[in-house]
């Protein structure tokens, strides 16, 4: 079989209504997924799950044993450290899902240890300090400016222009709070001052592909503002960082930066063990090398989501992608069924 026939699209459900507009947004993008396998032909079923009833939602997949689960759960209980264990379960009960695995998942949601894979690579990212609590004495001697985000949260979740530090005392300040807010541990990061480039990568192996590169635009950003994707940056259309961080693709590259970004993006995807598909977001210093800031395995897909833009550039509308993301990981599995035991 070329590809599969029936599709579970699972997501998770332990939002309410009420809350931020980066959960609840989960919703919506899975209906779109659904509705593009659709348009593609395949027959796929939209399911929600909370997190408690993972065993109820388990048995369910495995009585009615679709041919892959399309993965977009990013909690359980509302607690994204719970992401991974549910890979963990489809891959103990050999249910075929799509996207990163369970050590993929939790290497890159606990951001110290992104960091420590991506410099045994030798891949360029920025130093770093993880902090419990903001009296480590290095904080004294580092080269600021740095950057300040939480350990365990994507979609710029506690990032507002004070993560943007200068002096031990911001960062000490920032830091104990971050801490008493979200409750839990924060990764400060030298921040490189240059222009950030998102990469989307999609498939595995030989057959990995690198879609047409977007930047982001900070010309409309105040002069008084850090150029930095904050949580408002991303959710709030009313705020000012919402206007003044507009995603466009690349311009005046040369071939070599271009080549150079590439290669370090693709470096990071295998290394973190992405799989199907992701994007890695990078800084380019002055001397035009290209420092990964974020590796995001299963990134968000949605239709108006920097991975649509991208797959529009290379000429495809949303649909195709989708279906371009269903056919690499059912490739990834037919060879793994494949191989002998």
């Amino acid at each position: 079989m070329n590809r599969p026939s029936t599709i579970v699209v699972l997501y998770n459900t332990d939002w309410d209504a009420e809350e931020a507009v980066d959960v609840s947004s989960v919703a919506a993008s899975a209906r779109a997924i659904h509705d593009a396998l659709v348009a593609s032909g395949y027959a796929s079923q939209l399911r929600g799950m909370h997190g408690i009833d993972v065993f109820e939602v388990l048995a369910n997949l495995r009585t009615e044993r679709p041919d892959l689960v399309f993965n977009l759960c990013e909690s359980m209980e509302s607690d994204a450290r719970n992401e991974p264990t549910l890979a963990g379960l489809f891959d103990l009960f050999r249910i075929p899902y799509t996207g990163a695995d369970l050590l993929g998942l939790a290497s890159c949601l606990h951001k110290q240890r992104t960091k420590d894979i991506l410099l045994a690579r030798a891949i360029s990212t920025p130093p770093y300090r993880y902090l419990e609590d903001a009296d480590d004495p290095s904080i004294d001697t580092l080269d600021y400016p740095w950057f300040l985000k939480l350990a365990h949260e994507d979609a710029s979740v506690g990032i507002t222009e004070a993560n943007h530090v200068r002096t031990p005392q911001a960062l000490r300040d920032r830091t104990r709070e971050m801490i008493a807010e979200y409750k839990q541990p924060v990764l400060a990061e030298r921040y490189i001052e240059g222009r950030e480039i998102n990469v989307t990568l999609i498939g595995n192996g030989a057959d990995l592909r690198i879609l047409p590169l977007h930047e982001i635009d900070f010309s409309a950003m105040p002069k008084d503002r850090p150029r930095i994707i904050s949580y408002a940056a991303k959710w709030d259309e009313s705020h000012v960082d919402f206007a003044g961080t507009k995603p466009v693709p690349l311009r005046d590259a040369s071939p070599k930066l271009v080549a150079a970004v590439e290669s370090v993006a693709r470096a990071a995807y295998n290394a973190l063990g992405l799989r199907d598909y992701g994007r890695v977001d990078l800084r380019v210093d002055a001397q035009g090398t290209p420092w990964v800031i974020d590796v995001n395995p299963n990134c968000d897909i949605s239709p108006d989501a920097g991975v649509a833009r991208a797959a529009k550039a290379a000429g495809m509308d949303y649909p195709a992608l989708i279906d371009l993301i269903t056919t690499s990981a059912w490739k990834r599995i037919s060879a793994r069924r494949s191989e002998p035991r």
